[in-house]
């Protein structure tokens, strides 16, 4: 069956980048000339995505108005004979469908994926992706777990990635039975366990194919881990009612929900710039220099 709709939870109040999150939505804080929000839909557009539902709150309206047709500026760009730019916008705002869910009280990943539910019909799959998680790749990260689960039987499939044993404990680890080199079939979760807990080194990135039985679930659990809905646990309960696998994902991800995280993926975004690059290098090398007393 083929998926065609993903929920981007995008709800949160991204207190870590305050105070430019005061008024402006984190997944609105560009990469280089780019909200992030743009990387992210881009990524499912291109894995095929036709609509997005977006899981937002108060002060979000700006993410529905990004991926609109703004017809003021697009007449003021044509008048002003800026054809490239008058282009760009359109495309934005005609790249896919988009829906919105107001999550009225945040109550954590799991409570987020199930306001999606009224956007999803029965019987059929969809994807989530994060917002504060680009990643880079030849093949969409989300087609390539679209490709997997389409020859899994139209399965649900996790994202995972290789990270040091040291840093288990900041992401949900996997486990499971190994079918090939870069597939399990899952029978677990481990929210953030110590390093010397863990079940393997595959930490979970924000990249999901799941069917629709998760809303069932996430209507029957009861508050996990710091009296929120988390999806983990109603991943680990659908393992044990339906086959789930994890496929580590070919691509480079950079965790933007940080400060340090968020200068990481602008650097790396500059050099990957043909136009940026021999600047972006000139200004690190002139930093460096100056700094390095």
């Amino acid at each position: 069956m083929k998926i065609t709709k993903a929920i981007i939870p995008v709800a949160g109040k991204g207190t870590r980048f305050l105070p430019a999150t005061k008024q402006l939505p984190k997944e609105m804080l560009p990469i280089l000339n780019v909200p992030m929000i743009h990387h992210v839909v881009k990524e499912a557009v291109d894995s095929g995505i036709e609509e997005i539902i977006f899981v937002t709150s108060s002060g979000k309206e700006s993410i529905e108005n990004y991926f609109d047709r703004n017809f003021e500026l697009e007449m003021f760009l044509e008048k002003a004979g800026k054809h490239d730019y008058l282009e760009m916008i359109k495309n934005i705002g005609q790249m896919v469908n988009i829906r919105t869910v107001r999550q009225k009280e945040q109550l954590g990943l799991g409570h987020a994926v199930l306001m999606g539910k009224t956007g999803i019909s029965d019987g059929e799959s969809f994807a989530v992706l994060l917002g504060d998680d680009l990643i880079v790749s030849e093949k969409p990260a989300t087609k390539q777990l679209m490709e997997v689960s389409a020859a899994r039987n139209n399965s649900s499939v996790i994202a995972v990635m290789e990270v040091p044993n040291e840093e288990t404990s900041k992401y949900g680890i996997v486990a499971g039975e190994k079918l090939d080199e870069k597939t399990l079939k899952m029978t677990k979760m481990v929210e953030k366990p110590d390093p010397e807990d863990a079940p393997t080194n595959l930490a979970t990135p924000g990249r999901y194919i799941l069917n629709k039985e998760i809303f069932d679930i996430l209507e029957e659990i009861p508050r996990g881990a710091g009296g929120e809905y988390q999806l983990t646990d109603a991943i680990n309960v659908l393992a044990t009612r339906k086959d789930v696998f994890s496929y580590t994902f070919d691509g480079e991800r950079f965790d933007t929900g940080s400060v340090k995280g968020y200068l990481n993926a602008t650097m790396e975004f500059a050099l990957r710039d043909p136009e940026l690059k021999s600047y972006a290098m000139d200004i690190m090398q002139e930093k460096l220099n100056r700094y390095k007393g």
